[in-house]
């Protein structure tokens, strides 16, 4: 979908001009999920990410480096208290981002 770095940089650009903000590697795919409303408010969190999607969080940088472990693609956010929360992603197996905030505290992962 983000075939292009042009595109990747526009993306990240708009994350942080929201409050937040999502740090792509060179190497990494990781693109949003289609979004499909299954409820009347249109929100699609399932729940806590299983422990296979991995977190580094670095509080005092605002800061959290996700990866997908779980040998299938992942579909997860980063939810932030006090402040927004991420776009839902999807993660191949093996593929990472770093994701930084400016307003809140780190909250947890979740599917979407």
């Amino acid at each position: 979908m983000f075939s292009t770095p042009r595109k990747r940089l526009a993306v990240a650009t708009a994350a942080v001009a929201l409050g937040g903000g999502l740090v792509l590697p060179a190497t990494a795919t990781a693109a949003p999920a289609a979004a499909v409303d299954q409820s009347a408010s249109g929100l699609r969190i399932q729940g806590t990410a299983p422990a296979c999607v991995t977190r580094d969080v670095i509080k005092q940088k605002k800061q959290v480096t996700v990866r997908n472990n779980c040998g299938t693609t992942m579909h997860v956010k980063v939810v932030i208290n006090n402040g927004p929360d991420g776009a839902c992603w999807t993660y191949q197996n093996g593929e990472g981002s770093t994701w930084k905030w400016k307003l809140g505290s780190y909250g947890k992962i979740v599917t979407c």
